[in-house]
């Protein structure tokens, strides 16, 4: 139904530099737990983002891209947590936090022409 190559390439970035903060995450118990839960919700924003751009129908993209919607909008509640609870520094994650919103309004923009189509 949709192919974005240049979605699709923003949303595997995207999970790359999750992986990589990750890796960067200190080796605390509470480091960890958030950062394993940013791991698996922003990398699975590109998975699903793939997904939905192979959808055979708009019922389907829509229900894919509302999996999208939500993966980013946790990503980005554990990227909060990381930063306000003192584990990471605002300033190291702050582009990524703008990539997440983004990457969140253009895919909640979809959606909603998605509906206004049907």
């Amino acid at each position: 139904m949709i192919r974005n190559p240049a979605l699709q390439d923003r949303t595997k970035k995207f999970a790359l530099r999750v992986i990589r903060l990750f890796s960067a995450l200190p080796k605390t118990a509470d480091a960890q737990v958030l950062g394993k839960q940013l791991l698996r919700s922003g990398t699975s924003v590109a998975a699903n983002y793939r997904e939905a751009s192979r959808a055979r129908s708009d019922a389907e993209l829509k229900s894919k891209l509302g999996i999208v919607e939500q993966e980013l909008d946790e990503s980005l509640l554990w990227l909060e947590l990381l930063t306000e609870s003192g584990i990471f520094d605002q300033t190291r994650v702050a582009d990524l936090m703008q990539e997440c919103d983004e990457l969140l309004r253009m895919v909640v923009a979809s959606i909603k022409t998605l509906k206004a189509r049907s």
